[in-house]
């Protein structure tokens, strides 16, 4: 199935022009800054059909003649062809007055050829525009929007809540640089949702490596609870952890079975390890003094040089921490050196946790110009 980047023109290739936004002459054209560098490096390293589609309102009427577009349009789209930019379809709508009209963004009139076509992955591709109705757009697709920010507008009370839902559901990316939809696009998304569930416990993960710290964990523990929201926040990464597990029994399952869900979704997330850094360590807290070394090298294996003298800490027997990374090395098929000195119980295992997520986060950081698989063996 072809994924499919449809790339609005004005604001996004190029610049706008107001106050009245006809691109009608050509002292009016300038293109949008790294566009012809990184939407080269799409267009060339990246697997995705190129579409353009644009509303030009009132195209072919006495106020936006026909003989003052084509020339300006054609230009810019051999100029794009010239650095390997091929667009497969231009898509037009100059509808005028254009109120509702099915062919005019959002409106999905222009896109037969690809809506419930089996050659086309829609929920893989991506609308790229500066306006939100490009957004909506989007989502009336059924595709992700990387929405170019630029319209000062947008703060207007009247479309927060299309904003916010569009945010929650929709726009994966909000930027004003080619570079980032650049690197976004080629890197990918390294989103995992997944559940794991047994007799003893059911487990909901959503992970995203590339995230900014936000947790939901709710496993019935508050202590763990606090521990692995000082994975999301350390590592920077965003983590639910949903855990329903037999506690009128003890904690063992819980702990235990949320180390294998959390590895078994950073198995996943890390399926392509090309460009990654593969190796991570750190940290000390107070008295404590907490090593975690981690490489996600495909194997499992972990060394613990870590001792507890409190039988509990919170809820949490602390006979279960090595359970819990254990688990996690197993399913995530790394191996996990621990190692922590210090006199207070408490700073040493949350040392141990956030030096546990400062290490996933240098392994699993990622240079989007490198293919580089950091292996002799040519596999991970």
């Amino acid at each position: 199935m072809t994924r499919v980047l449809f790339i609005d023109r004005d604001g996004t290739l190029i610049n706008e022009a107001p106050p009245t936004y006809q691109l009608d002459s050509f002292d009016k054209l300038t293109f949008y800054p790294g566009v012809f560098e990184y939407m080269g490096k799409v267009a060339k390293e990246l697997e995705y059909e190129l579409v353009m589609p644009t509303n030009q309102d009132g195209l072919g009427t006495a106020s936006f003649p026909e003989n003052t577009f084509w020339p300006l349009h054609n230009f810019v789209l051999k100029s794009l062809a010239n650095e390997g930019i091929v667009f497969s379809d231009v898509l037009i709508d100059k509808t005028y007055p254009h109120e509702n009209a099915p062919t005019r963004k959002p409106g999905i009139g222009m896109f037969t050829k690809y809506i419930n076509n089996p050659e086309y992955d829609l929920a893989n591709s991506y609308v790229i525009g500066d306006r939100i109705t490009d957004m909506q757009l989007a989502k009336n697709l059924g595709c992700k929007g990387i929405w170019i920010n630029n319209d000062a507008s947008l703060g207007a009370a009247e479309i927060q809540d299309q904003v916010a839902d569009l945010r929650a559901n929709t726009i994966v990316l909000e930027t004003s640089e080619w570079k980032v939809i650049y690197e976004f696009l080629k890197l990918g998304l390294r989103q995992v949702v997944h559940e794991r569930n047994t007799n003893e416990t059911k487990i909901h993960v959503e992970l995203n490596l590339d995230g900014t710290g936000k947790s939901n964990i709710q496993t019935g523990l508050g202590f763990f609870d606090h521990m692995l929201d000082q994975i999301a926040r350390h590592g920077k990464m965003d983590l639910t952890v949903i855990t329903k597990g037999d506690l009128h029994i003890d904690e063992h399952h819980t702990i235990e079975d949320t180390g294998i869900a959390l590895g078994e979704a950073f198995a996943k997330g890390l399926v392509d390890k090309r460009g990654m850094e593969r190796y991570g360590f750190a940290l000390p807290m107070d008295e404590a003094e907490a090593k975690v070394l981690i490489d996600f090298g495909g194997r499992n294996w972990i060394v613990w040089n870590a001792a507890f003298h409190r039988e509990r800490i919170g809820e949490m027997p602390t006979e279960m921490f090595f359970h819990f990374f254990k688990s996690f090395s197993d399913a995530a098929k790394c191996n996990l050196n621990i190692e922590c000195y210090g006199e207070n119980e408490h700073h040493k295992i949350e040392a141990i946790f956030k030096a546990f997520a400062k290490a996933i986060r240098m392994a699993v950081k990622r240079d989007p110009l490198s293919n580089y698989l950091p292996s002799t063996k040519g596999v991970l």
